[in-house]
C-alpha cells in the first residue's frame, strides 16, 4: 500500500508539473513572439537608417555609388542582414556585398512586389523575391525620399529565417537549461516537504502500533509550529496518549482494588465454611462464624451492586434524553429529610441555605439525587458529633452551585487529588467507616463530569466542604 509520504509527493509533483508545464507553454509562446517582434524591429530600424543614408547621399552621387554601399556593408555586418536599395521602378542599383561585381545589381523586383511597394510605401514579408534567393527570406524594405518628398527608391533589408530563428533557438536553450532547473529544485522541496510533513504521520503509526502492544509510554515530537493542523493533530494525539496511559494506570489500580476487595471476603467466608464443614469450628460456635459469613456476604452483594450502580448512573447521566427540568431547591430538601434520624441520633445541626424562590436545572433528576444523597450521608457519616452540616444551593454565571459542609477530621492534601478516585478511601475513611467499598465518590464524580460540570472538595481545618455545578434551565 502506498504512504502517505508518496501519495503526498506524487500529488506535489503533479500539480508542479503540470504548472510548470503550462506555464512552459505559455512562456515559450510569449517569448518565442517577443524574440521574433524584436528582431522584426531591429530588421526595420535598420531599413529605415539604409533610407535615410541613401536620401542623404543620393544628392551627391547618386542611390549607385560605392561609398553607399560601404555604409550599407556596415549596417548589413552589425545587423547579420543583407542590404540592398532598389529606385522607384525596382531595379536594384547598390548592395552591401562588398564584391566590386554583385550579382544582385540590376536584376529587378517582381512585379507583385512593386506593386506593393507603389500602393503601400513599404514592404514586410517572408519572400525569395522572384528568383534573387533560393530560399524565403524574411524582408522589410523603406522608402527613399527626396527632400521634396518624392520617393526615388526604397531600401531593403532581407534575413534568411534561420538568422531569426536561430536568436529564438539560442534563447529557447537558456530558457530550456533554466526551466529544467528551476523544475528539479522545485521536484527536490517538494520530496523534502512531503517527507518532513509525513514524519509526523509515521510517528503517529508507529506509536499506534506501539499502543496496540501496551505500550502506552511513547509520544510524538511536536512540529515547528504546534499551532497549524498538523501541530493540533500531534497535540491531540499526545493528549489521547496521556488518557490512554492514565486510563491503562487506572484500570490496573482497579484490578488490583477489586481483587483486594473481593479477595478478603471470599478467603473469610471459604475459611470460615471450611472449618465448619471439618468441624474445626465446635457446634457451639457455629452461629457466630454463620454471622460473619453472612456479614461477609451482604458487603460482596453492596459491592456489586455499586459497581452496578455506577455503570447505570454513568449511563443514565451522559444520556441527554434523561435529562429533564426539575427544582433543585425541592430536591434539595427532599433528600434531606432521609438523613433525619440518623442526624437526630448523631447531634447534628442542620443548615440547609437555600433561595427563596424556585431554582430550575436541566439534569438527570436520580443522577443528581444520588450525588446529593452520597455528598450528604458522606458529611453525616464523618461529621464530628454536635457540629452542623451546611447545605447551601445558589447560583452565578448561569449556573446552579450546590455545597455540602461539614466539620470533622481533615482530609490530608496528599488524598484530596485522589479522593474522587475509584476504590480509594483516605485515612478518614478507614478510620471512621469499615462498610463502604469506595465508590460513592467515584459515583459523585462521574454522574457529575457526564453532565459536563464539575465537582471540587476543600479541607482545612477541620472544616471539609465539596462543591458541583449544574446548568440552569434556560
Amino acid at each position: 500500500m502506498k504512504s502517505v509520504y508518496l501519495r503526498n509527493f506524487v500529488a506535489t509533483a503533479t500539480l508542479v508539473t503540470v504548472s510548470f508545464l503550462l506555464t512552459t507553454i505559455a512562456f515559450i509562446g510569449i517569448a518565442r513572439s517577443y524574440v521574433i517582434n524584436d528582431y522584426q524591429t531591429t530588421m526595420e530600424s535598420s531599413a529605415a537608417e539604409a533610407a535615410r543614408i541613401a536620401s542623404a547621399m543620393s544628392g551627391h552621387d547618386g542611390l549607385h555609388s560605392w561609398s553607399l554601399s560601404m555604409n550599407l556593408s556596415t549596417i548589413a555586418n552589425s545587423t547579420g542582414n543583407h542590404i540592398f536599395i532598389t529606385d522607384a521602378g525596382g531595379e536594384i542599383v547598390c548592395c552591401s556585398d562588398k564584391r566590386l561585381s554583385c550579382d544582385h545589381i540590376g536584376k529587378t523586383l517582381p512585379d507583385e512586389v512593386a506593386a506593393q511597394l507603389a500602393q503601400e510605401g513599404g514592404y514586410r514579408d517572408f519572400s525569395t523575391l522572384g528568383t534573387l534567393y533560393p530560399d524565403k527570406h524574411y524582408v522589410v524594405a523603406h522608402p527613399i525620399e527626396e527632400p521634396s518628398g518624392a520617393v526615388i527608391g526604397y531600401a531593403f533589408v532581407t534575413s534568411v529565417s534561420a538568422n531569426m530563428f536561430g536568436a529564438w533557438e539560442t534563447f529557447l536553450g537558456v530558457a530550456a537549461l533554466v526551466a529544467i532547473g528551476v523544475f528539479t529544485l522545485a521536484l527536490i522541496i517538494s520530496l523534502v516537504y512531503s517527507k518532513r510533513m509525513a514524519r509526523p504521520l509515521d510517528e503517529m503509526a508507529a506509536a499506534s502500533r506501539k499502543f496496540a502492544r501496551g505500550d502506552f509510554s511513547v509520544r510524538v515530537r511536536q512540529v515547528e509550529d504546534p499551532t497549524d493542523e498538523m501541530g493540533a493533530l500531534i497535540e491531540s494525539f499526545n493528549k489521547m496518549a496521556d488518557s490512554l496511559e492514565t486510563a491503562e494506570e487506572r484500570r490496573s489500580e482497579f484490578i488490583a482494588n477489586i481483587s483486594h476487595e473481593l479477595r478478603t471476603p471470599m478467603t473469610t467466608i471459604s475459611g470460615f465454611a471450611d472449618g465448619i464443614l471439618d468441624g474445626t469450628i465446635p457446634p457451639e460456635e457455629e452461629k457466630k462464624y454463620l454471622r460473619s459469613i453472612s456479614d461477609e456476604t451482604k458487603r460482596l452483594s453492596r459491592l456489586v451492586r455499586e459497581m452496578l450502580d455506577v455503570s447505570r448512573m454513568r449511563s443514565n447521566a451522559a444520556d441527554p434524553s434523561k435529562r429533564t427540568v426539575f427544582d433543585l431547591t425541592e430536591l434539595i430538601m427532599q433528600t434531606m429529610l432521609s438523613f433525619e434520624s440518623r442526624a437526630t441520633k448523631k447531634g447534628l445541626d442542620v443548615d440547609p441555605q437555600l433561595p427563596d424562590k424556585h431554582l430550575l436545572v436541566r439534569a438527570d433528576r436520580d443522577g443528581i439525587t444520588q450525588v446529593i444523597y452520597n455528598l450528604i450521608d458522606n458529611a453525616v457519616k464523618f461529621a464530628e458529633p454536635g457540629s452542623c452540616i451546611t447545605i447551601r444551593l445558589y447560583k452565578s454565571d448561569g449556573k446552579a452551585y450546590v455545597s455540602v459542609k461539614d466539620k470533622g477530621e481533615t482530609i490530608p492534601q496528599d488524598d484530596l487529588p485522589f479522593i474522587f478516585d475509584r476504590f480509594h478511601k483516605s485515612d478518614r475513611s478507614r478510620s471512621l467507616d469499615k462498610s463502604g467499598v469506595g465508590l460513592g465518590l467515584y459515583l459523585v464524580k462521574q454522574i457529575i463530569n457526564s453532565h459536563d460540570e464539575d465537582i471540587a472538595v476543600k479541607s482545612e481545618d477541620g472544616m471539609t466542604e465539596f462543591v458541583f455545578t449544574l446548568p440552569l434551565a434556560e
